[in-house]
């Protein structure tokens, strides 16, 4: 009897035409059915932002060869919303992968990533669910030390499943470093200085850009961002439930005192 292949639902944030999701298609056709639903254009910082205030848009194109392929007028979480209830039809894919989104999200960055928000979505609707990224914001990037990582990733999580509510953020090393291998990891403790560049247009009124420097404080060789510096793939095991459990106990404690 002839194994049925796997469905695999393709995301990102950088848009439909980035470089990244034509690798990340490329690698999951060699293992699975695979439907395509992205962004029309850029969606990168977008978090979990779902659209309510206008109609979606949800056209379907012929972009490469053998993928069905849709692009979505809304944010990454609703390009997996849309997938799900609309094309899926409440049938869920077997895999959702999200990327390779143009940049890293380690760290403090996967809460402002659509990149991770796409997975983080796909593992609420019980979907075994993987976000990757590269450290090479180009457009240009070169993909091809990520290839055998990605299929090899993706295959043991079609083997093995993932624990309910948790999803795999992978992030990849820069092509000039080698690659050692992969690591397990837990997200640094990391946040961005942010300043905001003040400007003026040509009609002289003011705006803001938004700049900034991430600051590292957490030297534990044990993270994300360790791993990558020293030329590893890292992985972390990434939740939904932001519930800090260790804190219950100890509010638990407090006397609230009522006025009438």
């Amino acid at each position: 009897m002839t194994k049925k292949k796997p469905t695999i639902l393709v995301v990102n944030d950088d848009g439909i035409t980035a470089p990244g999701i034509k690798v990340l298609l490329e690698e999951m056709k060699k293992l699975g059915r695979v439907i395509v639903v992205a962004p029309d254009g850029p969606q990168s910082g977008m978090g979990h932002a779902i659209t309510i205030g206008k109609p979606l848009r949800l056209d379907k194109i012929e972009l490469y060869e053998g993928v069905e392929m849709y692009k979505c007028s809304g944010t990454p979480v609703d390009c997996v919303k849309l997938a799900v209830n609309r094309i899926f039809k409440g049938e869920k894919p077997d895999l959702c992968v999200s990327g390779i989104n143009h940049g890293l999200n380690y760290s403090i960055n996967v809460l402002y990533s659509g990149t991770m928000s796409a997975a983080v979505e796909g593992a609420i609707e019980a979907i075994p669910s993987i976000g990757f990224s590269l450290d090479d914001f180009s457009h240009s990037a070169d993909f091809s030390h990520c290839r055998p990582y990605i299929s090899a990733i993706v295959e043991q999580v079609l083997a093995n499943g993932l624990p309910k509510g948790t999803l795999l953020n992978v992030n990849f090393p820069h092509i000039d470093k080698e690659i050692k291998g992969i690591k397990i990891c837990r997200q640094a403790n990391g946040h961005w200085i942010e300043e905001f560049e003040h400007r003026l247009d040509p009609y002289n009124r003011e705006y803001f850009w938004l700049t900034g420097q991430f600051e590292w404080s957490d030297r534990g060789e044990d993270t994300d961002v360790f791993a990558l510096k020293n030329g590893y793939v890292s992985i972390v095991p990434t939740q939904y439930d932001m519930t800090a459990h260790h804190t219950i106990q100890e509010l638990n404690s407090w006397a609230f005192n009522f006025k009438s």
